[in-house]
């Protein structure tokens, strides 16, 4: 199949970013004292409450926490409910040939595509830092390759890349370790080309608005804990899930915004050493 998505629809693109869910086969399943299931259900129950109407969803990774496949099933079922496609790539904790093979049977809504051209100004293209049964990432040379290649295809498009791992440090020892191992040579391929406006990423279960080589980087909250920044040790934030809002405009710009859940409160255990 074709990694290629294309939508001809002109005008101003809206895209949800939605990541690290850490579903259980059980719904009652729980991660340091939240049940994902819950905090999930309402991050989506906000979204159709609120004034951003979206066109796409991008689904950034750790989907499930205890690799089964009832999970996998759990994560599609509930965001069909959202009515949009989603496009999605595999975070530290996601085995992939059972959730591709999960995500097969929903095709009409998890698309494979990643490579996504969007109107006549705009393409994403979403990138595989997975490293098998570690947590920590790595852009393979063909992942890179492939990265160069569409940044080559299109160089007139304003691009958004997409990615799991984390760049910009957190100030987190404990969490920094699980960073994206070779920044540079991801640098190296994305510094050839004016055209990148944005990486987006999860992971790190915090919000970041920052920049990378000039480049605006996006990090955004989980939907279920939350890890608190500047901290040596594994330490939990009583900050709410959440979600991010993306608008992409003809022209290149790009304005982005966090949402977190406001209608519920989901506070973590206290004192955990890890998960």
């Amino acid at each position: 199949m074709s990694d290629l998505f294309q939508d001809e629809s002109e005008g101003v693109i809206r895209l949800l970013q939605i990541t690290d869910p850490h579903l259980f086969a059980e719904s009652t399943g729980e991660l340091l004292g939240i049940n994902t299931f819950a905090s999930f259900q309402q991050v989506l129950r906000e979204i159709k409450q609120s004034e951003f109407e979206s066109d796409f969803i991008l689904a950034t990774g750790d989907f499930v926490q205890d690799s089964s496949e009832e999970a996998y099933h759990r994560f599609v079922k509930e965001i069909a409910q959202l009515g949009k496609k989603v496009f999605w790539i595999p975070g530290n904790h996601d085995f992939q040939p059972k959730m591709e093979a999960v995500f097969e049977v929903y095709k009409a809504i998890i698309q494979p595509h990643k490579h996504l051209l969007l109107g006549e100004n705009w393409q994403i293209l979403l990138l595989d830092s997975q490293l098998y049964g570690v947590p920590h990432g790595m852009l393979s040379e063909s992942e890179l390759a492939w990265l160069e290649q569409h940044l080559l295809m299109y160089p007139e498009r304003n691009t958004l890349v997409v990615l799991h791992h984390h760049l910009l440090p957190t100030r987190s020892a404990w969490l920094d370790q699980h960073n994206l191992r070779n920044p540079y040579d991801f640098s190296e391929v994305l510094q050839k080309h004016q055209k990148v406006k944005g990486i987006i990423y999860g992971h790190i279960h915090q919000e970041v608005n920052a920049e990378w080589l000039g480049i605006p980087v996006f990090a955004t909250p989980s939907t279920c804990i939350q890890f608190k920044p500047d901290c040596a040790h594994f330490t939990l934030d009583n900050l709410q899930p959440g979600w991010r809002e993306i608008t992409l405009y003809p022209d290149g710009r790009l304005e982005t915004k966090v949402n977190r859940i406001k209608e519920k409160i989901f506070i973590p255990k206290d004192n955990m050493s890890g998960y």
